[in-house]
């Protein structure tokens, strides 16, 4: 495709939004961007340095000074802060499970949002997450929410996770998938919820090629 447009997908934790937007943006062409993995970056380096979660104040001015830059072709993505690859150590399950905190302080959100519409300035890219086309990306030509049930959610995680050497029971997945959900969708800025104008698919049963091609054939539809 070469037509520079943006297309936007959101939805809850483990939908499978990264795994099918890599394979579409490869389709189209487009840069792929994980914009989860930039609150991510940042709640590690808050854990690295004993924050307390509770102090909105403090994780806001450490949000305000990092540098955090992303590297990708598709194939290979990375993600870096202050200069450091961060790219693995940011899926360890504690940084999993505190970043629903960081993510819901409206600083740290407006300081991130803010380079998330400078790297889709130019169009040309594919960004997903919680609120790319309800707030940054409103404008895209093709938006999308991903979601799935919780129990198929969490054996996906599950799955992820051992592959990284991380062994945790599908059960405990599903709680703290269900507590991420409740803090998504229910913080003050910015609240996970399907633009208007969204294509909601459940990708419950569904394999990665059957959704790609659903979102595909979207795309060449509503970005002519």
């Amino acid at each position: 495709m070469t037509k520079k447009i943006n297309i936007a997908i959101d939805g809850p934790a483990g939908a499978g939004k990264s795994t099918v937007a890599k394979i579409l943006a490869e389709h189209l062409e487009l840069l792929y961007i994980d914009t989860g993995s930039m609150y991510r970056a940042l709640t590690w380096k808050a854990l690295q340095q004993s924050y307390d979660f509770e102090n909105k104040t403090l994780i806001s001015e450490l949000s305000s000074k990092v540098v955090i830059k992303l590297y990708s072709n598709n194939k290979n993505y990375k993600v870096y802060i202050d200069g450091e690859d961060v790219t693995s150590e940011i899926r360890q399950p504690e940084v999993s499970q505190h970043v629903s905190l960081v993510a819901q302080i409206p600083k740290v959100r407006e300081n991130m949002v803010r380079q998330q519409q400078c790297i889709a300035a130019d169009g040309g890219v594919i960004m997903d997450g919680r609120d790319i086309g309800t707030n940054v990306l409103p404008a895209a030509c093709a938006k999308f929410f991903i979601t799935a049930s919780i129990e198929e959610r969490a054996l996906r995680r599950q799955r992820d996770l051992k592959e990284n050497g991380y062994i945790i029971s599908v059960d405990k997945l599903k709680e703290d998938i269900a507590e991420r959900d409740f803090i998504d969708e229910n913080r003050e800025v910015d609240p996970l919820i399907p633009a208007k104008d969204a294509a909601i698919i459940d990708t419950t049963g569904l394999t990665i090629e059957q959704v790609v091609e659903k979102m595909k054939n979207y795309v060449i539809e509503n970005c002519k």
